[in-house]
């Protein structure tokens, strides 16, 4: 019953008697007046007349002028059209008014406090104005309908081309990832097979965290650094501990509770990782600190030594990307800060959390 009430659009009868009964109100000035009208006079005639072609005109404009015309862009044509509708709406509203006097026991004076020829006052007056403002309403009402759900599509498509991006940035770290970490445990394999096999252990760990643990769009912030720091641990493998310092400030502590969009950092660690392999015959360092402070702001900063003359392959694409994806998963709350110099590079991260 209730689908069947709003399919064939009975719901908006109730709509167009409160429309008039307001403008009635409103000329009347007071609501007895309106009742006695209504139920204590003559048949209202003049009040039926106006829901049913003002009704009739403003369902005109909106499924058949405006998808015929407006839409497909003839402007003059609409509008010409507009204003005829209104006018030969306004032409039958105006005989209505004769019609109620000739069906009532009282004259055209008695019952408007006008004269049968004084029909273009009660035209420019009481039915063209009305006219004019039920189709602007209605028309309003309907246009902003059409904007909200035309809006809502493209939120909803927004949000679903967005997921898609962070997937496919999320895939092309993945690689990235596991192409330095089996290179790890492959030098690991000729140094120490007991460290190697304990090394291989702790990447499946982490990539049963990868593949099972940080699918949703945000983990606990203190698994992403536990897995942080394994990753640190078999990248320092690779590393000469007597060229290279490694300074690492983790605060764990700090984390508990706080969610963050997985492998927003590993790119950057992965990055400091790369400059330090390449300058192998100079002094060497990677110093990382990240905390997070009150209010969920949680801050990492990074500085590992870098040589200018050294070049890395595709050293930009770990950066591009994750600066892509904090642009899509934290828009206006975060502040990232990327310096080189001739022998050093940085990077400054602070995003809020809350």
């Amino acid at each position: 019953m209730q689908n069947w009430f709003f399919k064939y659009k009975l719901h908006h009868i109730p709509f167009w008697i409160a429309y008039h009964l307001l403008w009635m109100m409103i000329n009347v000035g007071n609501f007895d007046g309106v009742i006695g009208y209504l139920f204590k006079g003559e048949l209202p005639i003049k009040f039926i007349g106006y829901i049913i072609f003002q009704a009739a005109g403003a369902y005109f404009n909106l499924y058949y002028l405006i998808p015929k015309f407006l839409y497909v862009g003839k402007y003059r044509s609409y509008i010409l059209l507009v204003i005829l509708t209104v006018l030969i709406c306004s032409g039958f509203i105006t005989s209505g008014y004769f019609l109620n006097a000739y069906l009532s026991k009282l004259t055209f004076f008695e019952l408007f406090n006008k004269r049968p020829d004084q029909w273009f006052i009660i035209f420019s007056t009481a039915a063209l104005p009305s006219t004019v403002g039920s189709m602007t309403l209605a028309m309003s009402i309907k246009l902003g309908k059409n904007w909200l759900n035309a809006e809502r599509k493209r939120l909803t498509l927004e949000k679903d081309n967005l997921e898609t991006e962070l997937k496919y940035l999320k895939s092309q770290i993945n690689p990235h990832f596991l192409f330095n970490t089996i290179n790890s445990i492959f030098v690991l394999i000729h140094k120490n097979p007991d460290l190697a096999s304990e090394s291989l252990a702790n990447f499946s760990e982490m990539l049963r965290y990868q593949l099972y643990e940080c699918n949703d769009q945000e983990i606990l912030l203190s698994k992403d650094l536990l897995f942080l720091e394994n990753f640190i641990e078999l990248e320092s493998l690779r590393i000469n501990e007597n060229q290279t310092e490694l300074l690492f400030e983790i605060d764990h502590e700090s984390a508990q509770g706080v969610k963050i969009a997985p492998f927003i950092l590993l790119p950057f660690v992965e990055n400091a990782f790369k400059h330090v392999s390449k300058g192998k015959t100079q002094k060497n360092f990677i110093k990382l600190k990240c905390s997070v402070k009150e209010s969920e702001v949680f801050e990492l900063s990074i500085q590992n030594s870098y040589h200018a003359e050294t070049k890395i392959e595709s050293s930009g694409i770990g950066l591009k990307n994750v600066k892509r994806r904090l642009d899509l998963v934290y828009p206006e709350k975060h502040h990232l800060e990327i310096e080189k110099e001739t022998d050093s590079f940085s990077v400054s991260l602070t995003i809020n959390l809350n």
